[in-house]
């Protein structure tokens, strides 16, 4: 894909940042489990938080193909630091600037495009995963607005997020058209995080089971119409995977960059290993599949800036990419043998950190079966 001069610009501006600011520091973030107060608003005041939204609000007015080489260079810094970025653009961002009152707009855009404010979107419960439809929670009419029951697993950002897209039944007689979306300040009384899960990888982006315990949300809190919940879901979550797959990416990107600087210095039999057919042609291998992931998420995101449907083609990207990464990051860690496994090189953290890929936003069973319906 032949870039824009913009394109590029963006590309570069976000690799600069990433690499002088976040990668030195990413190691220091998954030890300490958290990143600095102050990162995210770093992050807004370069407009990462706001690449797809209008500019009255604060955002870049971005096109989806900035926004994915953005992220393929953010994550190959910082997986975690690209998950929270990914949710807050394509899911809050996005969901608000599709479904949102001007009021709710006005509230929370200039918030969370600035990075003052974290999102996080709760749909998955511990019995309802890929299934989303069989969500429990609950959400009870009374006066002047709701009152929300139940629990939610697996929420990105649900420690430090100061609003929550959460989805709820209101109308169990009506199946999927029986579900609502609400936007939930955590400081309301209510909001529960019950635990802070302990994670493979990306340790530095929380990940939370939550509890709302009769907890009010008042009428102009619901996005959308009530009954809207599971379409707003399923929509925002077409351009999360185009996210996703972009993340894969970068992560992959990072591991390769490694893997060949390592093939290109060490020296067996009196030659560099790069030049043993062994280590070159996995090294080619390994670089042939992330260049067509990579293709294959600008395309997506390419179609989704037409405005044409996108859900095959995201699903297509975040199911090759994701799995590619997995095998590019392990072909690296192969090419460094033992020192590949040592935490100082960094293939032992992008190891950890792109697993998740192939399970969060659709695992790679979804994917194949929404591409399974489109065909």
């Amino acid at each position: 894909m032949i870039l824009s001069e913009t394109q590029v610009a963006i590309r570069e501006g976000v690799r600069a940042f990433a690499q002088d600011r976040i990668r030195p520091n990413s190691a220091g973030y998954e030890r300490e489990g958290k990143y600095p107060d102050d990162l995210f608003e770093e992050l807004g005041s370069l407009g990462l938080f706001g690449l797809i939204a209008p500019a009255p609000y604060g955002g870049v007015d971005a096109d989806y193909v900035s926004y994915a080489l953005s992220l393929i260079e953010l994550a190959a810094a910082d997986g975690a630091l690209s998950t929270i970025v990914s949710i807050q653009n394509s899911i809050l961002i996005s969901g608000l600037l599709k479904d949102g009152t001007a009021d709710q707009k006005q509230r929370f855009l200039p918030e969370l495009i600035s990075g003052r404010m974290i999102g996080a979107f709760a749909l998955t419960e511990s019995d309802a995963g890929s299934d989303a439809a069989a969500i429990r929670t609950k959400a009870d009419r009374v006066a002047g607005g709701w009152r929300l029951t139940g629990a939610k697993q697996f929420i990105t950002s649900g420690q430090i997020a100061k609003v929550v897209m959460a989805i709820a039944v209101t109308d169990p007689a009506a199946g999927r058209k029986g579900m609502t979306a609400f936007l939930i300040p955590t400081d309301r009384i209510g909001y529960v995080v019950d635990k802070v899960e302990h994670k493979l990888g990306q340790s530095a982006s929380d990940t939370c089971a939550l509890r709302f315990d009769d907890l009010f949300i008042e009428d102009d809190l619901v996005l959308g119409a009530p009954g809207d919940g599971y379409r707003i879901a399923l929509a925002n979550l077409e351009t999360g995977r185009i996210g996703i797959a972009a993340q894969a990416v970068g992560m992959a990107q990072a591991a390769l960059e490694i893997a060949v600087s390592y093939a290109k210095d060490r020296v067996s039999m009196g030659i560099p290993i790069i030049a043993h057919q062994a280590v070159g042609f996995r090294l080619a291998d390994l670089a042939t599949r992330l260049e067509a992931a990579r293709l294959m998420v600008l395309s997506a995101a390419a179609l989704r800036d037409s405005g044409a449907p996108a859900l095959k083609e995201a699903s297509m990207a975040k199911l090759f990419a994701s799995e590619m990464a997995e095998a590019v990051v392990s072909g690296a860690i192969q090419t460094l043998g033992g020192y590949g496994y040592l935490e100082e090189f960094g293939l032992a953290k992008l190891y950890r950190d792109v697993r998740v890929c192939q399970i969060y936003e659709g695992t790679s069973d979804i994917q194949r079966m929404i591409i399974a319906r489109a065909l």
